[in-house]
């Protein structure tokens, strides 16, 4: 994948949120979803934070692709160690998320995210984005013990296409990136 192909995914994620966000009934956004614990809203909330999760990591990550690999395994291997409990903060997090910030501050969230998330991918050298690390394979079936950041970049659109196949929101139309 390249970076303008990065680029356009990031932009399909967005407006489809916004969209899935704009078109949806209260009373559908606080149903439950197919698959997991969560309602409509916190399960939205949790495809927000996959995009959050990758723009917040970005300094960690120009650093641990720098190092031996050796150095990211270890992290990795810790990180892994601490799947449980990164598992029930996850969880908890998503419980309240949209709730708290509201319907229209995810939409203006995402909106900030996926475009900071769009100017790293395309400012970004092909060296950059060539450069890789290991991951916490227990956290996400979407990580992969060793990723690039070019494939860090599309891990947060593969997370949401997955969740959004959970949603039970009527709106919803069979969309890809």
């Amino acid at each position: 994948m390249d970076r303008a192909e990065i680029a356009a995914e990031l932009e399909w994620a967005r407006t489809d949120f916004r969209g899935l966000l704009d078109a949806a009934t209260t009373a559908e956004l606080r149903a439950g979803t197919h698959g997991t614990k969560w309602s409509n809203e916190q399960l939205l909330f949790h495809m927000l934070f996959g995009y959050l999760l990758v723009h917040n990591l970005q300094p960690l990550v120009a650093v641990l692709t720098r190092l031996p690999h050796r150095v990211s395994k270890r992290f990795a291997a810790i990180l892994n160690a601490g799947t449980r409990p990164f598992h029930v903060v996850n969880f908890v997090g998503s419980l309240g998320g949209a709730r708290v910030l509201g319907y229209g501050g995810m939409e203006r969230l995402m909106d900030v995210v996926i475009r900071r998330l769009q100017r790293s991918v395309t400012q970004a050298s092909d060296d950059a984005l060539g450069r890789g690390m290991h991951f916490p394979t227990g956290w996400d079936p979407y990580f992969a013990e060793y990723m690039t950041v070019r494939e860090i970049f599309h891990y947060p659109t593969q997370h949401y296409e997955h969740h959004r196949r959970q949603l039970t929101l009527t709106s919803i139309a069979p969309t890809t990136p």
